[in-house]
């Protein structure tokens, strides 16, 4: 906000002054008359334009903002020196704009839209309402989006490092967002929606992830945000009127398959470990985590991916602990895995196969890890010799265990 010309009055903000007051009336020693000022004042640049007193006690509200041209601004400070009602409502004026805090930042906080669309479906749930299982990945992609909005054209083009365990892609802002949108489309062919890369489309992540960024250089940034947000909302939209029902729907990303339920929920969490690589890359100062509710999705979908993982690196020879198969639905050794902080919980991760019971009274080794750390595990970020973790028991489980949820990582 621009300051007032020399002259105008009080200036907005801290060290401001206040307006000219009516100076002390004297008394004589033996008497109450004061003393009359001994003749009339003059402005140093000239005689002042004559104003009656009703319109300089309607220019107080603009004299106490500093809004008064120069000869307003004269003739108001000289008629304060006489009138003391005017002075007074100067004072209370004056007070008034000290209040407006011009120096506090203007800017919105950027969580305020969450908190408003919360409370709102809080009061009256939505119409159509959103399954609870896509709630993760509408709110984390909206977060994106709002991010987005206030990056500038240059910073579409910076690079930003992907790295996921023994892995590293380097590719521009405009590359990542292509990137997510490239494997969200898979999601919409599951829904029968328009893959985005088009008829004859390849089908592994990472040729779509090459498709998609040899593309994006071809077009705006602002074309390739509008496309990536439409295709969210479209999938969103389509789920939250198709019903829950959809939940099993299988969504094939080449390599592997995910119920459309967990499918939504492994977006959701990509969506944010990229974001966080985004502003990472352009030194934003923090994009924080999910919500409670929707990290604790994020760390379950990890926990139940677990068995599975462990198995195949067992296939592979790459685990340390013994070999104990036993039959799908019959108790095995498990190991009780505590996830602290905010999306917490416990989970009992089967050691002996995927199909085989977990349970604490057979737990043979417990591990206690923070909610984001073993995210940025899942997601490559942390390595497994170097995240801060509680253990007891048996070590070569416990170290089966770490090693397996940083396998879960990818581009």
């Amino acid at each position: 906000m621009n300051g007032p010309a020399p002259g105008n009055g009080p200036h907005l903000g801290g060290g401001s002054e206040l307006p000219c007051v009516p100076q002390p009336r004297v008394t004589l020693e033996n008497g109450d008359a004061p003393i009359a000022p001994s003749g009339p004042v003059r402005s140093s640049v000239g005689p002042l334009p004559s104003f009656d007193h009703q319109t300089l006690r309607s220019l107080l509200g603009a004299f106490a903002l500093g809004a008064c041209s120069r000869d307003e601004g004269l003739a108001i400070e000289v008629h304060l020196t006489d009138c003391a009602a005017c002075a007074d409502e100067a004072l209370r004026l004056s007070d008034a704009v000290g209040l407006l805090h011009p120096e506090d930042s203007l800017d919105l906080d950027p969580l305020l839209r969450a908190r408003v669309l919360e409370n709102c479906l809080g009061r009256r749930p939505a119409r159509i309402p959103v399954p609870e299982w896509a709630a993760p990945y509408d709110a984390e992609t909206a977060r994106l989006d709002a991010f987005l909005a206030d990056l500038n054209e240059p910073e579409w083009h910076e690079p930003v490092r992907l790295s996921w365990w023994k892995g590293e892609r380097i590719l521009t802002l405009c590359g990542v967002l292509s990137h997510l949108g490239s494997v969200d489309g898979l999601v919409a062919v599951s829904l029968g929606l328009d893959d985005p890369l088009g008829p004859g489309s390849p089908r592994t992540m990472l040729d779509r992830t090459n498709s998609a960024a040899e593309r994006c250089r071809a077009h705006r940034s602002s074309l390739v945000r509008h496309s990536w947000r439409t295709q969210t909302r479209d999938i969103v939209r389509t789920l939250s009127f198709a019903g829950s029902g959809t939940g099993g729907l299988p969504v094939d990303y080449a390599d592997f398959v995910l119920p459309m339920r967990d499918a939504l929920v492994d977006r959701a969490f990509e969506c944010w470990i990229h974001a966080q690589d985004i502003a990472n890359a352009l030194d934003y100062p923090e994009y924080g985590p999910p919500s409670a509710r929707h990290l604790n999705k994020m760390v379950d979908l990890a926990a139940r991916m677990l068995p599975s993982a462990l198995a195949a690196r067992r296939r592979a020879g790459l685990t340390s602990s013994p070999v104990r198969l036993v039959a799908a639905g019959t108790p095995g050794r498990s190991l009780h895995l505590h996830i602290e902080g905010n999306g917490g919980g416990h989970w009992d991760i089967s050691l002996d196969s995927p199909g085989a019971l977990a349970s604490r009274d057979n737990a043979i080794a417990s591990i206690a890890l923070d909610s984001v750390d073993f995210c940025h595990l899942a997601a490559g970020h942390i390595e497994p010799e170097r995240v801060a973790v509680g253990q007891e028991g048996d070590t070569s489980a416990i170290r089966d265990v770490l090693f397996a949820t940083a396998s879960l990582s990818r581009l």
